[in-house]
């Protein structure tokens, strides 16, 4: 039995989600590996048909409710109660279309700094697009778990075969560590799958049943077995997040990526952790998540700090934007700890300026390894002189990453800041040295990089055409970036639209009553404030 319900009248997310796929089959099937060229362009093609094919979402979205939209719902596994169910709300809809926008631009900037097997390595790319999106639109939690592991194969392998020099020890790290907490996650869904048929007799997989489930649990099953299902969902996203003490994986595995791989990584596969968060822990054990939340907290916390000040003394750039990485998501899982809307809306958008900022950082420093084959910050010097372009690009998304009114990381950082402090102060207090020292380590990178005076070695470099100017294609690829980090920096209006009615939905599902309780302290200010008139009316008389 199937059912499809969206305004567009067809299966719009299937055919976004598997156009890669289906343009991965026919590349592998019908191009020769000879073929370079049409290779990448047909890889190419497909990404940009699939980010087009995924516009309609924004523009056709109802942001006047939570509920799923854009469903599709069809029977696979009956006697299980599995379904391949999707569907989206403003959350999802967010990060669809990064992924799709930043699936073009991973495979726009490897048309020039991949030389072997290329075949491989675009159908791979494609195949990743495919697990990405299926993550954020399953609406059954065996369809989800699919997309989640579905994943992990091409980025293994786009480590292991087109990585840096330790390669295989980062693709077996990261593999490992993300298995570990996917097999944990499975361990507690299996658990909700079992518990759920108990309780109402039903066998399903739906996430929207688990979540209709939460007060039930919280009512009738004892803390303990509460507590280990939610830290078994937590340690399974912090994993992916990757969260403070959980992020080992995290530098080797971008320093050893190839730069799309990396992109991709940092833009796309670490909100995958964040969304979990969102969409299971929090509303499937609210009670539990409240109970632990200090410790989430406080390991957030020491994430910000102390990635901040690792990426403070490293001599390798992209291991700088990893470890940068490492702090920022610590920040998205403060304003996401802080239960109110200012936090979550604000960890959402900092989620999608992560995926910007950081996606364009690791685009740059794969521009100079690409010319320079090294990543040594003290092997460049000057470049503003020789590369003003390059220095440009470079420049504005230092900016963005560090957070500059007017640039998306502003709009992301303030609001998580506005829900911490909202939260508890001292966490928002806390939190901002985090911000500062990502200033100086990005401001003191960039002085290394860009000023000072060029070495002999890069001039002659430059002479030879090897250390140039950005190429067309490359500023291309760096456009869509600047133009939405300039967008959400000035005008997050629409983006905060988006998000607003499910991150409500979501906090009432945490903090029941929370409106309610915002309202009642408004008019209490309200009434004393009005009781001060009224005696000072009354002392004058």
């Amino acid at each position: 039995m199937s059912n499809v319900n969206n305004v567009l009248g067809f299966p719009i997310l299937t055919i976004v989600t598997f156009l890669p796929t289906i343009g991965a089959i026919l590349i592998a099937l019908f191009l020769n590996k000879e073929n370079t060229k049409a290779i990448k362009y047909s890889a190419f093609f497909i990404a940009v048909v699939d980010f087009i094919l995924s516009l309609p979402l924004w523009f056709y979205y109802d942001p006047t409710t939570w509920k799923m939209q854009f469903e599709e719902s069809v029977s696979w596994i009956p006697s299980l109660g599995i379904r391949y169910a999707v569907g989206i709300d403003g959350i999802s809809l967010v990060l669809v279309l990064l992924t799709t926008l930043l699936g073009f631009i991973a495979i726009w900037s490897s048309f020039e700094a991949i030389k072997h097997r290329e075949k491989e390595y675009y159908v791979l790319l494609l195949l990743l697009q495919t697990g990405m999106l299926g993550v954020f639109i399953a609406e059954d939690f065996f369809l989800f778990y699919v997309f989640w592991e579905v994943m992990l194969v091409p980025m293994y392998f786009l480590i292991g075969v087109w990585g840096g020099p330790r390669k295989l020890y980062a693709a077996i790290k990261f593999f490992l560590y993300t298995l570990a907490g996917s097999v944990l996650m499975l361990v507690a869904i299996l658990a909700l799958y079992f518990y759920n048929h108990k309780v109402n007799g039903v066998w399903t997989f739906d996430i929207q049943s688990y979540h209709q489930l939460a007060s039930y649990i919280a009512a009738h099953t004892s803390k303990t077995w509460q507590y280990l299902l939610a830290i078994a969902f937590f340690l399974g996203f912090a994993i992916k997040v990757p969260m403070f003490p959980f992020h080992t994986w995290l530098p080797d595995a971008h320093v050893e990526a190839p730069t799309a791989g990396s992109v991709i990584l940092a833009g796309v596969l670490l909100k995958m952790g964040t969304y979990g968060f969102l969409r299971f822990l929090l509303p499937i054990f609210p009670d539990a998540t409240k109970a632990l939340l200090p410790y989430f907290v406080f390991l957030a916390i020491v994430g910000i700090i102390y990635g901040a000040l690792v990426a403070l003394i490293q001599k390798d750039m992209k291991k700088l934007v990893a470890y940068s990485s490492v702090s920022h998501l610590g920040m998205c899982m403060l304003g996401l700890f802080a239960l109110n809307p200012n936090g979550i809306n604000g960890s959402i958008i900092q989620m999608i300026n992560h995926g910007i900022s950081t996606g364009a950082l690791f685009l740059i420093v794969g521009i100079v390894y690409e010319r320079k084959h090294t990543r040594l910050i003290k092997e460049y010097g000057g470049l503003s002189k020789i590369m003003p372009v390059y220095a440009t690009v470079f420049m504005i998304m230092t900016l963005s990453s560090i957070g500059l009114p007017g640039l998306n990381g502003f709009v992301g950082e303030f609001t998580i800041l506005a829900g911490a402090f909202q939260a508890k102060p001292i966490w928002a207090i806390v939190a901002t040295s985090g911000i500062v020292l990502g200033a100086a380590y990005m401001l003191w990178l960039y002085q290394r990089v860009m000023f000072n005076e060029v070495s002999e070695e890069n001039l002659e470099l430059h002479k030879k055409g090897v250390l140039k100017d950005l190429t067309p294609r490359e500023v291309a690829y760096f456009m869509p970036l600047i133009l939405l980090a300039f967008w959400i920096g000035l005008y997050p209006k629409p983006l905060f639209r988006a998000l607003e009615a499910p991150v409500n939905h979501l906090v009432e599902q945490v903090e029941p009553g929370f409106f309610s309780r915002e309202q009642v302290k408004f008019d209490l200010n309200k009434a004393k404030k009005e009781i001060e008139k009224e005696a000072e009316e009354g002392h004058h008389e």
